[in-house]
């Protein structure tokens, strides 16, 4: 409930940005969905850019426009922009349906695995 009460409350507040650092990171699966549900809803209305930090693949394509993949390490880059063509409003269920989803997730995946080691593992 605290969670559903901070997005409400940060959506309140009309911010021309919204920044969201793992906010469902720690929640059980059904009140993650719950939750992630709200907050489409809640962005359906109000259409505020939002940067969401995520280490769920799933998570970031389903809520996703663009997922902006970073490499690891304290001189972290920008390593991938990645383009969510998925029509709105997004269906988690259709989502599992849908050829594209997995597409998608398989290159996110194929990234964190590139960079799994970090930068000196690619050097060696």
């Amino acid at each position: 409930m605290r969670q559903r009460v901070g997005i409400a409350r940060a959506f309140a507040l009309s911010p021309r940005l919204l920044l969201l650092d793992e906010p469902f990171g720690m929640l059980d699966s059904l009140t993650r969905w719950d939750l992630q549900d709200v907050l489409v809803e809640v962005w359906n209305r109000t259409k505020v850019t939002a940067i969401m930090v995520t280490h769920d693949v799933d998570e970031a394509i389903l809520l996703a426009d663009r997922v902006i993949m970073m490499t690891n390490g304290p001189n972290a880059t920008i390593g991938k922009i990645l383009e969510v063509d998925l029509p709105r409003p997004r269906d988690r269920k259709a989502l599992l349906e849908d050829p594209k989803f997995y597409a998608y997730r398989q290159e996110v995946l194929h990234f964190l695995a590139e960079y799994d080691h970090g930068p000196q593992a690619k050097a060696a």
